[in-house]
């Protein structure tokens, strides 16, 4: 409560002690003489710097400027009376008039003192509140006009001002109680203090608030509401009081359990050796032989003795102990400079992948061109591989046939939902429960600094988020030049990971960072075709799964033509997962008729397939015919696969207005807008009327409704759907097409051309439209896939017109007019 410096307030106390003329509390009399004193019309202004002074309150104030020091000694001669103001900001060293506030105290001069030190006090009184009006003069010392500012209240017999000063009273008396440093006679002048106008001024005077507080504290006229706010300051001194003492108790008392766990430690560390050693020498015993046979640099070698020094001057019960423990172990199990041989038998390596995967022949190529470079510079800092292709085509397994190839290590590790960067980095030590990251816990498992490293789904990492960004702590260990030095927050060592050859899998690259994705080298893996699945299931997956379920290969026979029906009618993917699961569930079905010795058609038929998976999940994609105006088969990439598409153009009575539906997406939605536009642009050559898109509606429709559809390849099909409904000519059969469009008619490539062959050659399509820049596309593909398949490339639009569409007119034709 009190703001005085502790040196004043002990000069106070003296002076109260030895001087009797001057009492510090005010009585009520007391009051009522001083509210009949008039205010003076001119007083001398003295300002004061850090303090506000209230009316009735006795302070010790220490006068160092000359201005003020002529000022108080012709006052104490005189009537001992003056006008004390607060500066607005205290840093002011010589204010001048405008720099003071303009509610003041009047104060009668009790005392001036000579200090030891030289400088002058004064012991001052405040009386009433006045206002300043204008200033008289400026030298040798402020004289203004003044005025009252005093407001007479009366609230004897007001129930709620009553307990108002009884609150004032016991939260003041508490906050005494509770500082060590007030003394307790302070609890006493509270107690005594009759006068409510008083009690305010004391405890506003005594408050540890700042001088700006305290002046509009004074400026407040009416009584009552300033008693509510020195209450509510009290209440919030009360508060941070209690707080602090708990702090403090709560301190002593952990110092207090500390010194107890000292001493017990003590006690039981003599009784251990009492009994025939310490129970840490073991351990400390086989860190030592561990680190003897590692092969680490001097730095690491460095920071284990340094750690391990720190272990033995710990004791054993202390709760550090483990932690630094766990530390040295992982440390000493880590394979520093620890790594398998290399096998850079090329051949063997090729043996091994075909072995492995079926087809990917470009792939397989391009990993083996990879361990080329490897053997011959014998150094791993090329590009890390990038795997990229839709789920189940063998991305994973590809990593772990590479390692078998090398003789190496295989880990693999999963980054599908990887939020905290922590999990890659790790956590500091010094939290709970802390671990090293990911990266260092299978290195500690594989025992190889040199393995084959898996980023499994490293599309689906998370971004910058409250936990960190594991997308650019990958930046560093996919970093050649930088994953070198390698950091984990809980070794705070460097490791060195450049012997680590990474390999990443993903379905997709949007969604992976560009810095992250420019340090990789991407190797798409396309979808099987219906010819690749068949062979994949012949020598892959029907012996692998007939070994797991204890079948004989002679038990169960599933031919060609019942495997591609399983393809068609029951999987719809790129990969073959599905399809394994259902050879998977065929063999199951046969395994229980040979566990029970019943008879069984070893031999599956189409009859057994509708018997055992039911009926067909997926109907084949079938070509519409070309009875109908307006209805093109176009084909679609997707994350399973390719898929044909039928686009739908309705003519209707109207004016002119285009319509799409089908929940298409912005792209598809220019593309359709794109090809509408060159058709009227270029009528003429169709031999349709300008006139005619004036007078009629057209409403663009692709089905399955529910599916979004997006992307640019569908716009040469909607331009021919078009150019078909607006010159009700038939489509030619049998043909699908796919590409990209502009404004200026040119047709694009797309991408996706390998799996929707593969959607075509399901839907007994022959002829295939293309943009003339995905020849290298179809020419990529085994000449055995796409025997039977006519394929036409073209560069403009209008080239669609004679290949597309046939002179024939369909049968009831609209008449457009």
């Amino acid at each position: 409560m009190n703001y005085y410096p502790e040196n004043d307030l002990l000069n106070l106390s003296e002076i109260i002690e030895s001087e009797t003329e001057f009492i510090p509390l005010l009585s009520s009399e007391d009051e009522e003489l001083m509210n009949a004193e008039d205010i003076p019309e001119s007083l001398p202004i003295l300002p004061l710097r850090n303090t506000v002074l209230f009316p009735g309150v006795v302070i010790p104030i220490t006068v160092g400027r000359d201005k003020s020091i002529k000022l108080i000694k012709e006052s104490y001669r005189g009537n001992k009376i003056i006008g004390v103001v607060a500066q607005k900001d205290v840093k002011v060293e010589n204010p001048e008039f405008i720099d003071l506030n303009k509610i003041g105290t009047v104060a009668q001069i009790l005392k001036i003192l000579q200090m030891p030190d030289g400088s002058t006090t004064i012991i001052i009184q405040g009386k009433k509140r006045f206002q300043l009006i204008e200033l008289i003069q400026s030298d040798p010392y402020f004289k203004a006009k003044v005025s009252q500012f005093e407001k007479v209240q009366n609230f004897e017999g007001d129930e709620k001002f009553t307990a108002l000063m009884s609150s004032l009273k016991d939260v003041s008396i508490q906050i005494i109680k509770k500082s060590p440093n007030i003394p307790t006679e302070a609890g006493f002048a509270i107690n005594n203090i009759e006068s409510p106008v008083f009690l305010v001024n004391f405890v506003s005077s005594s408050l540890n608030i700042d001088v700006v507080e305290k002046q509009k504290l004074l400026e407040i006229s009416d009584l009552q509401e300033r008693a509510n706010k020195v209450l509510a300051a009290l209440i919030k001194d009360l508060q941070m009081l209690e707080l602090k003492n708990q702090i403090q108790d709560k301190v002593k008392t952990d110092l207090d359990k500390q010194q107890r766990d000292f001493l017990l430690n003590q006690q039981l560390q003599k009784i251990q050796e009492e009994l025939g050693g310490n129970s840490n020498e073991q351990e400390i015993g086989e860190l030592k032989k561990k680190a003897k046979n590692k092969k680490w640099s001097k730095e690491v070698s460095k920071v284990f003795d340094r750690e391990l020094k720190k272990l033995q001057r710990m004791h054993p019960q202390a709760g550090e102990y483990s932690v630094q423990l766990n530390y040295l172990e992982i440390v000493a199990e880590l394979p520093w400079n620890e790594y398998t041989k290399d096998d850079f038998d090329l051949d063997k390596a090729q043996k091994i992948l075909d072995e492995d995967h079926f087809g990917l022949e470009k792939i397989k190529e391009r990993i083996i061109e990879h361990l080329a470079v490897i053997k011959i510079k014998d150094d791993l800092k090329s590009p890390i591989l990038c795997l990229v292709g839709p789920p189940g085509v063998g991305k994973t397994s590809l990593g772990k046939s590479i390692a078998r190839a090398l003789g190496r290590k295989y880990i693999r590790m999963s980054l599908g939902g990887m939020r905290d960067e922590a999990e890659l980095r790790g956590h500091r030590k010094t939290y709970i429960g802390a671990m090293p990251g990911r990266m260092i816990q299978s290195l500690r498992k594989a025992k190889s600094s040199n393995p084959v490293f898996v980023l499994d789904e490293i599309d689906k990492v998370s971004g910058s988020n409250i936990s960190g960004d594991p997308q650019a702590a990958l930046l560093e260990i996919l970093d050649p030049e930088q994953n070198i030095a390698f950091h984990d927050n809980y070794l705070e060592i460097d490791y060195d990971l450049s012997r680590v050859m990474f390999i990443a899998t993903a379905n997709t690259l949007s969604t992976i960072h560009p810095a992250l994705r420019d340090r990789m080298e991407v190797i798409d893996i396309s979808g099987y075709l219906i010819e690749e699945k068949i062979e994949i299931a012949k020598i892959h997956l029907l012996p692998k799964q007939l070994k797991e379920h204890g079948v004989k290969k002679n038990q169960l026979i599933l031919n060609e033509k019942i495997l591609e029906k399983i393809i068609d009618d029951y999987t719809r993917e790129s990969g073959v997962r599905s399809l394994e699961k259902r050879i998977a569930k065929i063999i199951r079905n046969k395994a229980k008729f040979i566990a029970m010795n019943k008879k069984y058609n070893k031999k599956i038929n189409e009859e057994d397939l509708i018997a055992i998976l039911g009926i067909p999940i997926f109907q084949r994609d079938k070509n519409i015919n070309n009875n109908l105006a307006g209805v093109v088969t176009g084909l679609a990439w997707t994350n399973t696969g390719g898929e044909i598409l039928f686009v739908e153009v309705s003519l209707s009575k109207g004016k002119g207005t285009l319509t799409l539906t089908g929940s298409l997406g912005d792209v598809m939605k220019e593309s359709a807008t794109l090809a509408y536009e060159y058709l009227k642009a270029h009528s003429n050559i169709l031999n349709i009327d300008p006139e005619i898109f004036q007078k009629w509606n057209v409403h663009i429709h692709i089905p399955e409704g529910a599916t979004p559809k997006d992307g640019p390849s569908a716009g040469i099909t909607m331009f021919t759907a078009l150019a078909s409904a607006f010159t009700q000519r038939k489509v030619r059969a049998k043909m699908a097409m796919t590409g990209e469009i502009t404004l200026r008619g040119k047709v694009l490539p797309v991408g996706g051309i390998k799996e929707k062959i593969l959607a075509a050659k399901r839907a007994k399509i022959n002829d295939i439209i293309l943009s003339s820049e995905n020849t290298k596309d179809i020419n990529e593909i085994k000449k055995d896939y796409i025997k039977g398949l006519n394929f036409y490339y073209i560069n403009e639009m209008i080239e669609l017109v004679d290949i597309a569409l046939l002179k024939e007119k369909v049968k009831n034709p609209v008449k457009l007019d």
